[in-house]
């Protein structure tokens, strides 16, 4: 039954188990459970989505007052039009070389989901997480703020490591969880962390990310400091009490934080409107708590930039927090544990109306003159081989099933500033029954 539609039915003929209810005329109550527009077997067509002219979104002032920016929470911030040039207020006006830049770690990205990717299906890790069609999401925003600003990310920004210099053979070596993790096998692949590159521990539970942007926001604004922090999540932890509780704090302190929302339509399984797409966008969450709030086109590396950088403007001129929706499309699966095909469409994600990030840059860069097909087969054949000659390094390091065999007292390190009795003993234990196994075997 549609949404909002009347019953037919009368309760009266439902009601005969309570003789209250008999005889009355009231409508039988019902649930709305949201279904996806497609499953596997249909024809996908998003003309329901719409989609503004590049330019047409109007760009207020950073000191704005939050209500001004409603519109923008259901528009959609666009710059790079269908002739693939840039315009409208939003344009940042981008020098040719760090748009070749931001092309490079875009195809860098992907060409290293690609090899983790057969990595996984090799067996040489358990698990892996491709951002495939959402690559102009976390590079332009790594561009967009300093180089000290910390990033509370999920699974799916790992181009911002890639963005700000950190070693591809580090994070293979964390997906591998080899002797070069410096997390030492305790985080899930993929789950990177590193202080220096502002790139908080990734949390599986996402929501957390939320409320741990604000306190680490609040806190430099309390020591004084100058930074500020970006929380990401995506579309599906939206529904969680973290993401409520940080729109709380950020709105009524007035925290100098970005809070990003990766709505790629699909969170695990489970498409958008499980999380509440269907009433509203993403976005007017932010206005409904008074935080200034953009809806920004997540395929366009030029919008995405222009957004985060009014955004972290705002934040630093103490003018309060902003909320960004980053619509997109997840292109590929949710994790290498995932089929997408049980749960939408095969060709799904060639119907997108975004077009793909990569290739949009790309075509801006020629239409600037500034680009050609020959030179981006050259770069990418370049990134493909700094990629490779990564994994091969990485790789004598070590791979996944070698692991576990040597070191075992190290896995009850670095828990307690005081190791507990029982643990000690734990660890006796399993260091003991190791020296044995291994003596067993004349090793």
């Amino acid at each position: 039954m549609p949404l909002g539609q009347v019953p037919t039915k009368r309760s009266d003929q439902m009601s005969d188990k309570d003789p209250k209810l008999r005889g009355t005329n009231r409508p039988v109550l019902e649930l709305h459970v949201p279904e996806p527009r497609y499953r596997p077997g249909d024809a996908p067509d998003f003309s329901n989505i719409a989609v503004p002219a590049a330019g047409e979104a109007p760009r207020p002032a950073t000191d704005c007052a939050p209500r001004e920016t409603e519109p923008l929470a259901t528009h959609l911030v666009r710059v790079l039009g269908d002739d693939h040039r840039a315009t409208g207020p939003w344009n940042p006006k981008l020098a040719p070389d760090t748009l070749r830049q931001m092309l490079r770690h875009m195809v860098t990205v992907r060409i290293f989901d690609d090899r983790m990717y057969r990595a996984q299906r090799q067996g040489k890790t358990s698990f892996y997480m491709k951002c495939t069609g959402e690559e102009a999401i976390a590079i332009p925003a790594t561009f967009a703020l300093d180089r000290e600003d910390m990033h509370f990310p999920t699974y799916r920004q790992q181009g911002l490591l890639v963005a700000r210099g950190y070693p591809l053979v580090s994070m293979m070596n964390q997906i591998y969880s080899n002797a070069g993790d410096h997390m030492k096998g305790r985080q899930l692949p993929i789950m990177y962390s590193d202080k220096a590159h502002g790139f908080f521990s990734i949390s599986g539970n996402l929501g957390t990310q939320y409320p741990q942007a604000v306190g680490w926001s609040m806190a430099a604004a309390i020591k004084g400091d100058h930074r500020i922090a970006m929380g990401w999540i995506g579309d599906g932890a939206t529904a969680e009490g973290d993401f409520h509780s940080a729109l709380t704090f950020a709105a009524v302190y007035n925290v100098p934080v970005i809070l990003a929302v990766v709505n790629n339509q699909w969170a695990i399984s489970s498409f958008s409107g499980i999380a509440g797409a269907e009433r509203a966008t993403f976005a007017q969450r932010g206005t409904g708590y008074g935080i200034a709030s953009l809806r920004v086109d997540g395929n366009d590396a030029l919008a995405v930039y222009a957004a985060v950088r009014w955004a972290a403007e705002r934040a630093r001129t103490n003018n309060g927090p902003a909320f960004i929706e980053f619509f997109t499309y997840r292109a590929e699966g949710h994790s290498t544990s995932d089929d997408p095909t049980g749960y939408r469409p095969k060709d799904e994600p060639n119907a997108w109306p975004l077009g793909d990030p990569v290739e949009r840059l790309k075509a801006h860069l020629i239409a600037l003159g500034e680009w050609d097909d020959e030179r981006h087969k050259a770069m990418t054949t370049e990134c493909d081989a700094e990629v490779r000659a990564a994994q091969k390094e990485a790789e004598k390091v070590g791979i996944l099933p070698e692991q576990g065999k040597t070191n075992i007292g190290s896995m009850f390190e670095d828990v307690y500033a005081e190791m507990p009795w029982h643990i000690a003993e734990q660890r006796d234990a399993a260091l003991l029954e190791a020296g044995a196994l291994a003596e067993s075997k004349g090793e």
